[in-house]
């Protein structure tokens, strides 16, 4: 780090609050300068005036607090200019988990001893998600996912909790193309669509995606009028690697048309109605302070990949 040092931009409501205030001690300990924002749009202009002004941005709360960040310093047309990082002091701290950040003391190791790496930020109708772009879960879901199974399943725990929540689920009737010209990869009805830029999804191996390949990861998770969702292990059975249900795609140009109504879609936790969506890469368009855990190359993985 050098210049004007960091500044943390924090939720003091975040988590239990135990952790975001020992943040804001150990940023005042080290002369860094502490923003505390009232969350949502306040997050986004704090971070966009202090990325016109600091060399690093620092995030302290949970995935809402870092999405909120990344949008301002994105806002401020300064993501060239500004390493970003994260203190994770959330209840969900999906993200700062995935890229090797283990608690709020190695949080201040890593952004005091490391240097920030390229990583990639995906872009849905030109807003940014760091970790997930999700699509249907309904506000039910999300209210009644418990913070424990949020942290043990990340996005996972919406599928899972909208399946046992909701008899009646109303299937996405979605169109899904890929690459530049659009090329139709799946038509057909859903229960959810997952996107991923940090993160992998049903069945797979390892939770971190590979997030320097300028690539998001697609699961489609397509209704199974013939599963009963609320029967023992029927979550199970939909979700293993090697369901029939389960649709993988690898894509840098995503777009997704749906019949009907506004589709509720979640970035980072963050909702937004569409009925279209797009969605690109921006390969190594962030400068992000990654853990020593962090794998540059995780495992590859996926039925289909296109550019």
């Amino acid at each position: 780090m050098s210049g004007s040092g960091a500044v943390v931009v924090r939720n003091p409501r975040s988590g239990d609050g135990k952790r975001t205030q020992i943040a804001r001690e150990m940023a005042i300990e080290r002369g860094w300068e502490v923003l505390d924002s009232e969350g949502g749009d306040h997050t986004v202009e704090l971070a966009a005036e202090t990325a016109k002004r600091a060399d690093t941005v620092v995030a302290c709360g949970g995935d809402g607090t870092l999405n909120g960040t990344l949008t301002g310093v994105l806002k401020a047309e300064k993501l060239d200019e500004v390493s970003l990082g994260v203190i994770p002091a959330g209840t969900g701290n999906d993200f700062a988990d995935n890229v090797g950040i283990r608690g709020v003391e190695h949080a201040f190791e890593v952004i005091e001893s490391n240097e920030p790496r390229g990583l990639d930020v995906g872009m849905a109708n030109g807003r940014p998600f760091l970790n997930s772009c999700v699509g249907g879960l309904t506000a039910d879901a999300s209210a009644k996912t418990t913070p424990a199974r949020k942290r043990r399943l990340g996005v996972l725990a919406y599928v899972l909790t909208t399946m046992s929540v909701s008899q009646d689920f109303e299937s996405l009737k979605l169109h899904v193309s890929v690459g530049p010209d659009r090329d139709p990869a799946w038509t057909g009805d859903a229960l959810m669509l997952l996107i991923g830029n940090g993160r992998r999804f049903p069945g797979e191996r390892m939770r971190q995606a590979n997030m320097e390949d300028g690539q998001v990861n697609v699961v489609i998770i397509e209704d199974a009028p013939t599963l009963n969702y609320l029967a023992a292990g029927a979550a199970d059975k939909l979700l293993r690697r090697n369901a029939t249900y389960l649709t993988r795609l690898k894509t840098s140009h995503l777009h997704v048309t749906h019949e009907g109504a506004p589709v509720q879609f979640s970035l980072d936790g963050e909702m937004i109605d569409e009925t279209e969506l797009t969605v690109d890469s921006q390969p190594g368009a962030m400068e992000f302070f990654v853990g020593p855990s962090y794998d540059p190359n995780p495992e590859e993985w996926g039925k289909r990949t296109t550019e």
